[in-house]
């Protein structure tokens, strides 16, 4: 776990984007050491408005687990949104969230 979506604009490179939110939710120690349980996808948009400017954007859902303290959540939050602003992208609104899966429904099955 986690499931990291990271949508953004078609004008901003999404493989540049997956290192820095998988380091950002490494750093927060809440999942494998070695973030072999951290997923990362990009799925880019051609159509979309940013209220009333012309800003690209960048919106990342971190999908975690149920059971971590509204801090942890932050935390986690706030170091994913640290290393995307090292990636210097100006005229961009970058925000992230945290959503808890539901543990009790939750499944999965590798093979």
């Amino acid at each position: 776990m986690p499931h990291c979506i990271i949508e953004h604009a078609t004008e901003i490179e999404g493989r540049t984007l997956m290192p820095l939110v998988f380091e950002g939710a490494l750093a927060s120690q809440l999942f494998e050491a070695d973030g072999s349980d951290i997923k990362v996808r990009a799925l880019p948009y051609i159509d979309f408005i940013t209220g009333n400017s012309e800003l690209n954007f960048i919106h990342v859902i971190l999908k975690i687990l149920s059971g971590r303290s509204t801090e942890q959540k932050l935390m986690l939050s706030n170091l994913v949104l640290a290393k995307l602003k090292t990636h210097g992208i100006k005229g961009c609104s970058i925000s992230v969230e945290v959503v808890d899966i539901e543990r009790g429904t939750y499944t999965k099955e590798v093979t």
